[in-house]
């Protein structure tokens, strides 16, 4: 597939708002190895090629291991994943999923054991801003 149209090109007034997003996401306390798991675990979840390739890519940047980038299609049975590591990935199934999984009471207290107030509001704003890159990189046409 090729790119449809040059979206950053064609309506820098839309992706403005989406730009400062990534410019906050890049500045907050969440660990980037973290970040980086989170926006290719999604990516598969969405299959946006492009952003799985381009999150590994930034992730082996941060010294994120070939193991854990790999292992993340079965993460709940890696052994190689913080607690805190796995509910975020967990966090980050149920939003992209929320039509079927909801982010339940007891998913938000496990969540909660681990993250803060505003690092929650981090993971959240992370976990749309990816799912919105990949519903853009897709309906565009990016590939690989």
């Amino acid at each position: 597939m090729t790119q449809r149209i040059d979206y950053y090109k064609v309506a820098p007034k839309g992706l403005k708002n989406m730009l400062q997003t990534e410019k906050y996401l890049s500045e907050v306390a969440l660990n980037a190895k973290l970040k980086e798991l989170i926006k290719i675990r999604i990516s598969q979840i969405n299959k946006c090629a492009f952003c799985i390739n381009t999150h590994a890519l930034d992730a082996r940047k941060a010294g994120e291991t070939e193991e854990r980038i790999y292992g993340l299609n079965a993460w709940e049975e890696c052994s190689f994943y913080s607690d805190a590591e796995k509910v975020a990935l967990k966090l980050a199934e149920h939003v992209t999923n929320i039509s079927t999984k909801r982010v339940s009471d007891t998913l938000y207290k496990q969540i909660r054991q681990f993250y803060s107030d505003t690092e929650y509001i981090d993971l959240i704003l992370l976990i749309n801003q990816i799912n919105s890159w990949n519903r853009i990189a897709i309906s565009m046409g990016n590939s690989i």
